[in-house]
């Protein structure tokens, strides 16, 4: 007998791991980079982004609209860098709640996780009503007389029984389903948008790539800049499924970057089409209602318009998926570390997946989006409030996970200059950026800051309330080795989280 055989035969005792890992119940490296990154793309959802944001972003920063989507694609790339510091080293379903809370603490842990619970509910709202929105646009050009806000909110409830169906089932069919509906949606927008460039003739180049001369063109597009940043957020989504991934340290890190660069690429050409194509027609960008589908029509591509409306609906709704698939997995860590009730994080028995989590969620999703409806808002001013929700949530919670990265790479002997100075550049402009564009919101008697200033004060006192109870180091679970994984792993003697 070979030493290697009398090793595995008679391994050496290895004591010191558990008999299940914290997030046990989850289906564990299951899922490629394909999934990983259809996650991603599917959270960020480039094709309905594409279009959406580029008008949003053209109504706080005219003439600026690509300079503010450039700023906010070298921002999010340097957040997506910072974050991968810490998908480089450990595995996790919290994805930056789990981060923040080992970089800085229980205290900032709990507040990026009220933080990006609020983004990824918020964006999923965002979806459902987005995705109504084009379904309403749609079935209105067929019937006329259609009651839109009935419409809307049977979009809504068909949109919601979607997702649900797709993440209890497991992440395969939720990830393979926003892969193709994604990548359908971005081929349509990419050869219409290649195609209006074509009609459009030569692009006047000072004016769709105007940059800021003065101060008050600088505002702009720092406020225009957090308004693009949200059609960026979500590229982190990947890193909630560290423990259902295979190799999670080098392919999470490899989704979240590849997701911002593909993403980055798709919103500088929807822009630079979009405000070229306004401007050859001497139109406001700001004031349409599908810019895509306006220019299409005014170049006599009518049919190409409706298509393209088709996909964006997809997309948004392949963006529900994403972020609810994200904020069901850091609900399911919270419980996990015992902030939420334990039965949250149960898991599916045949599936795998986070269901209870799925249960708890959900309904809060559709409702508000409902309620929102039912009481005569806006569609239009709907989405813009929860987009705004949403933006506040995933940008605090990115600036407390840049605060926290150089923090933990110092405490595990790993800091280096060039990470420190990144995640520093991108939390100050991440701050500045967010006070920007709350002065901008509410100078146009927006109610984004009375919303989130609302919401900050609730989950501010839920925070303090949870500090009271979960003392240092009591949250932050991430994925172990277990003894049955270790050759000679013998199971330690201590307690295994709840679950």
């Amino acid at each position: 007998m070979t030493a290697l055989s009398r090793a595995i035969a008679r391994p050496t005792p290895v004591a010191g791991f558990g008999e299940r890992s914290p997030l046990h119940g989850l289906e564990r490296r299951r899922i490629g980079i394909v999934d990983l990154a259809a996650q991603s793309v599917a959270a960020v959802a480039p094709a309905a982004a594409a279009t959406t944001v580029v008008l949003l972003v053209a109504g706080v920063a005219p003439g600026m609209t690509v300079a503010a989507i450039v700023a906010a694609a070298v921002l999010s790339l340097a957040v997506a860098r910072t974050v991968a510091q810490f998908a480089r080293r450990f595995a996790a379903a919290g994805g930056v709640y789990t981060y923040a809370a080992r970089g800085l603490g229980t205290r900032a842990g709990l507040g990026a996780g009220a933080a990006i619970v609020t983004g990824y509910a918020a964006v999923a709202m965002f979806a459902l009503l987005g995705g109504a929105y084009y379904a309403t646009y749609l079935l209105a050009g067929l019937w006329p007389g259609l009651n839109r806000p009935l419409a809307a909110a049977g979009a809504i409830l068909v949109q919601t029984a979607i997702v649900a169906f797709v993440l209890v089932r497991g992440i395969h069919v939720s990830a393979r389903v926003a892969l193709v509906v994604e990548a359908l949606s971005v081929a349509l927008i990419v050869v219409l948008l290649t195609v209006l460039l074509v009609h459009i003739g030569p692009v006047d180049v000072g004016a769709v790539f105007a940059v800021p001369t003065t101060g008050g063109e600088t505002f702009a597009v720092a406020a225009g800049a957090v308004i693009a940043v949200t059609a960026f957020v979500g590229f982190e989504s990947a890193t909630t499924l560290g423990v259902e991934a295979v190799s999670p340290l080098r392919n999470v890190p490899r989704a979240i970057t590849g997701t911002v660069i593909i993403s980055g690429a798709l919103y500088v050409l929807a822009a630079v089409t979009q405000v070229a194509g306004f401007d050859a027609l001497g139109a406001d960008l700001a004031v349409s209602a599908s810019p895509v589908n306006d220019l299409a029509a005014a170049y006599g591509l009518g049919g190409w318009g409706v298509v393209a409306d088709v996909g964006i609906a997809a997309s948004f709704v392949a963006c529900a998926i994403g972020s609810t698939t994200a904020l069901v997995r850091v609900l399911f860590a919270l419980s996990r570390d015992g902030v939420l009730p334990a039965r949250v994080g149960r898991t599916h028995p045949r599936f795998g997946t986070p269901a209870a989590a799925v249960a708890f969620a959900l309904p809060a999703i559709a409702v508000v989006p409902l309620l929102l409806i039912g009481g005569g808002v806006d569609m239009r001013d709907a989405m813009h409030v929860t987009l705004s929700v949403g933006a506040a949530g995933y940008i605090v919670a990115y600036i407390l996970v840049c605060l926290a990265a150089p923090v933990f790479l110092r405490r595990i002997g790993e800091s280096t200059l060039g990470p420190a100075v990144v995640a520093a550049f991108a939390a100050a402009a991440l701050t500045a950026a967010l006070v920007a564009f709350f002065i901008d919101d509410t100078a146009s008697g927006g109610t984004g800051l009375a919303v989130v200033g609302a919401l900050a004060a609730v989950l501010g006192g839920i925070v303090i309330a949870l500090r009271r109870r979960h003392g240092p180091g009591s949250i932050g679970a991430y994925d172990e080795p277990i003894a049955a994984q270790v050759l000679g792993g013998v199971p330690s003697p201590r307690p295994s989280r709840a679950g």
